[in-house]
């Protein structure tokens, strides 16, 4: 099974320090939708694993989340993509659950749901975390520099080997190639 991991805000939506807690603020990144439907065109399974701290943090309830990935889904079909499933973590930072990232739970969920071995599976993200919790569930992490994706390859201590790309659409073109 061919198969990619992507992270959601900052990956596929622009991101926002304040959460994207309902439809409005969900906006996609430019060609990246585009992107995942070449992916799906390629054979490839797409899977979205997130945090979604703002659950909970009270920011925002499980309908909002909901919403968001419908209007993300739909905007999606309109160009021939879709997502095969989306795994998140509902839970804030000091809950220290095995599903946040950068912890390697959602990624051994998904691994374990599609029984599939994620070495050199391409895990797309946006911030460091997302690049260890690839590492560490043996996925080849891949950086963007949309997001929050500059600010992490400023900051170094990016995981060894992993390629840095301009956005989504660069990515996938590295991975369909």
């Amino acid at each position: 099974m061919k198969l990619v991991i992507l992270d959601r805000d900052g990956v596929i939506n622009q991101d926002s320090d304040q959460f994207i807690k309902n439809t409005t603020e969900w906006k996609q990144i430019p060609g990246s939708l585009n992107a995942i439907a070449r992916l799906n065109h390629a054979g490839y399974r797409v899977v979205i694993a997130s945090n979604q701290s703002g659950i909970g943090r009270g920011l925002f309830d499980m309908g909002a989340v909901n919403a968001i990935n419908e209007k993300m889904y739909r905007a999606l079909a309109q160009v021939g993509g879709r997502i095969d499933a989306l795994f998140y973590c509902p839970h804030a930072a000091d809950a220290n659950c095995e599903c946040r990232k950068p912890k390697p739970g959602m990624f051994i969920d998904i691994a374990q749901r599609f029984n599939v071995d994620l070495g050199g599976v391409p895990a797309i993200g946006d911030s460091l975390r997302d690049l260890q919790a690839a590492a560490a569930a043996g996925a080849q992490p891949m950086l963007v520099l949309t997001g929050k994706g500059a600010r992490t390859e400023a900051a170094g201590g990016l995981p060894n080997g992993t390629p840095v790309f301009k956005d989504l659409a660069e990515a996938v073109r590295n991975i369909v190639a």
